[in-house]
């Protein structure tokens, strides 16, 4: 490396200067290295090799220009994930960490790690686990895919809720990195028993993307490696379809095989130890009663009972409830619901479904000061098929806009049913009255509500 830089250093002699603040400039110096020279380290070891030299150019991305949004856990390496997500692209990488920041807000991802937890069937049978740690501190996270009953899922919890569990596996494993001193996770996907058909259903295909885009949009290289391992030919459809959605240096560090576990192991036990491995993956590691899938840390998952399915139909119980409304969307149309909200801290709530065909969904807000923020972007929701729920912590002052998008439709009317409210934070309501009533709903402040071309 220093040959190759050192030989650049008088081409661009013109900016290199000295500096005030080694750490404040460095990353400056990442994105300017690669940008004129093409290198990039796997790690900044050589980065700051030159920083010590005191030779390296102006600062390009501030820590002072992020003031406002960094936390004193944010180190170089942090930033350095976003800068590599964005192809060293600064202005790009400062909008996409804000962008996620303001994300972790309105999802609540700290409240979410430490006290929310997932309803039943998905706190016991959602197949996944934390194995044990690579030789070098990553954490091993295994997920038995074959066993996922995505369909299943759906019918007995929410979207959200799975978003919601995805989300608090994925802190979880990052802070058992932190404690280990990585930043990096290594995930094995055993794919033994895929079923194509669970993926092709249009709610779980949604649900899958909806997944690769928050992973993609909030946790960049975070990912050492993923094995897919146990790959039937059909996973090649399944795959063609998701890579789209996939960062292409994430696609980088994923490793496909198939049913052929001398292909696999030896590979995975070159980088984990066998005791930090299940004997059913090639390790030593069995449960205290030998099995060898190790269930008691790895949930092996399983398929649902279909009676445990939560009721979808319409009942009439709930069509002549004050709460839903009901409404024909004509084609080519859109229903806009617009709420304003006075007192930050309040919750944006809804609830909706559709009898026959899909509806385009999102939400948006617009500030005090007129600009435009897209909360949920607008996209097609097969909500004739599952329930669609969610709720969102406001900013004030600002008028919150939900969305039902029939524009896409040239042929149908769609009948839609729908809750939509606003819930007054929990600092305006009188919690002693809350508890007696249990009731802590606010009536909805609705203030327009419109049919668009």
């Amino acid at each position: 490396m220093n040959t190759q830089i050192n030989g650049q250093k008088g081409k661009y002699a013109n900016i290199w200067k000295y500096g005030e603040d080694t750490e404040d400039c460095l990353l400056g110096w990442a994105a300017k290295l690669f940008k004129e020279t093409g290198f990039l380290g796997e790690d900044m070891d050589d980065i700051v090799d030159l920083t010590k030299s005191r030779a390296f150019p102006a600062p390009l991305l501030s820590r002072r220009s992020l003031l406002d949004i960094l936390q004193p856990k944010h180190d170089d390496q942090f930033l350095l994930r976003w800068l590599r997500a964005r192809s060293w692209d600064l202005a790009a990488a400062e909008k996409m960490l804000r962008a996620s920041i303001e994300w972790r807000k309105q999802f609540e991802v700290e409240e979410l790690y430490s006290t929310w937890q997932p309803p039943e069937p998905l706190a016991s049978h959602y197949p996944s686990g934390l194995s044990g740690f690579d030789k070098e501190g990553h954490p091993v996270y295994i997920v038995p895919m074959g066993n996922l009953d995505i369909v299943g899922y759906l019918h007995t919890a929410t979207k959200q809720d799975l978003m919601r569990l995805t989300v608090k596996q994925l802190e979880t494993t990052l802070r058992q990195a932190e404690e280990h001193g990585v930043n990096q996770l290594v995930a094995i996907f055993d794919l033994d028993h895929f079923n194509l058909r669970q993926f092709a259903w249009k709610p779980a295909m949604e649900l899958v993307i909806s997944l690769l885009q928050l992973y993609e949009a909030n946790y960049p290289e975070i990912l050492k490696v993923c094995y897919i391992i146990n790959a039937p030919k059909l996973f090649a459809l399944a795959y063609a379809i998701i890579k789209k959605f996939i960062n292409e240096y994430t696609q980088s560090k994923i490793k496909i095989f198939k049913l052929e576990s001398t292909k696999w192991q030896p590979l995975l036990l070159s980088h984990v130890d066998a005791d930090n491995l299940p004997k059913h993956y090639g390790g030593t590691m069995v449960d205290p009663d030998g099995d060898p899938k190790c269930p008691s840390k790895i949930r092996p998952g399983r398929m649902l009972a279909k009676n445990l399915y939560k009721k979808k139909s319409i009942s009439n119980e709930m069509l002549t409830s004050r709460e839903y409304v009901t409404t024909t969307i004509k084609r080519g149309k859109q229903l806009m619901l617009d709420f304003f909200v006075s007192d930050s801290g309040c919750l944006l709530q809804w609830d909706f479904r559709t009898e026959g065909h899909d509806i385009g969904f999102g939400v948006n807000y617009v500030d005090d000061d007129g600009k435009k923020h897209e909360i949920v972007e607008i996209s097609r929701i097969s909500s004739n098929m599952v329930d669609v729920t969610g709720t969102i912590t406001c900013k004030a002052p600002a008028t919150y806009t939900v969305i039902f998008d029939n524009t896409y439709s040239k042929l149908r009317h769609k009948t839609l049913h729908y809750y939509v409210t606003v819930i007054e934070s929990l600092n305006k309501l009188d919690i002693e009255q809350t508890a007696e009533s249990n009731d802590v709903e606010s009536e909805t402040n609705v203030v327009d509500q419109t049919v668009v071309n």
